[in-house]
């Protein structure tokens, strides 16, 4: 049950199950590498209509760097799940730093206007 004053759907998305990431082995250290996916899709577990936008992920790996097949993959995952464009954001960041373990990384959502409205979601992960 939702905490008082809180929607039942609020955490929807959240524990989805989802493709794993793949990551290989980074050969060259203090490398800013930047992934745009323009076709973000997703549900909205509020209304049950689709929402697009454009996905941006930032990082400098450490060791390891995202595959982009398997990236591709986990975000073409997203169409079936009814998820916030705030949970989306934090869920993504919070799976991309888990599988290359970067020195940081930053996730940013841009989603397509709904109602004249525009949302911009940005969240910062740094190993520390």
């Amino acid at each position: 049950m939702a905490p008082k004053g809180y929607a039942p759907h609020s955490k929807a998305g959240l524990d989805a199950r989802l493709p794993r990431i793949e990551t290989w082995e980074s050969q060259f250290p203090r490398t800013t590498i930047t992934i745009v996916d323009p076709e973000y899709n997703a549900i909205c577990p509020k209304t049950g209509l689709p929402d697009f936008g454009t996905l941006t992920v930032q990082y400098e790996p450490d060791r390891r760097c995202l595959e982009l097949k398997s990236f591709k993959l986990y975000m073409t995952a997203y169409r079936t799940v009814g998820i916030f464009y705030e949970n989306a954001v934090n869920r993504i960041l919070r799976d991309l730093a888990a599988a290359c373990r970067p020195a940081w990384m930053t996730v940013t959502g841009e989603f397509n206007a709904r109602g004249g409205i525009r949302t911009r979601v940005e969240v910062r992960y740094d190993r520390k």
